[in-house]
């Protein structure tokens, strides 16, 4: 059972699966890096631990990052957004943060590039 802050838990808005959305962003160069699912568990398991904790839809259960590629997140700063749906974490991402080996997630696939 989450030990998460009634004060903070109270605020998140989650979806029907009781999730929120985590955007994981790299500290000093703002670089959104992935973007992942936290439960309640989760985000107690972050703000206590400073090592980012998501939780996996696939395979119902948690996993920090990096505990088992080495790329992992240290954990500054966690955000809520304005709507209560969407958190912020501020991290310093050790090697690659996409499971595919990339940098970040958003690294492959360039819907509309940057105007000139």
């Amino acid at each position: 059972m989450s030990e998460l802050d009634p004060t903070i838990a109270d605020r998140l808005k989650r979806n029907a699966d009781g999730l929120v959305a985590a955007i994981a962003q790299q500290r000093g160069t703002g670089e959104v890096l992935m973007m992942a699912w936290m439960d309640d568990e989760a985000l107690h398991r972050t703000l206590t631990t400073r090592r980012a904790t998501y939780f996996s839809r696939s395979r119902g259960t948690y996993w920090v990052k990096g505990e088992t590629s080495g790329h992992t997140q240290h954990v500054h700063e966690v955000r809520l957004d304005c709507d209560g749906d969407t958190l912020l974490l501020v991290v310093d991402q050790e090697g690659a943060a996409c499971h595919t080996g990339e940098h970040t997630c958003f690294d492959a696939d360039v819907l509309l590039p940057v105007e000139s």
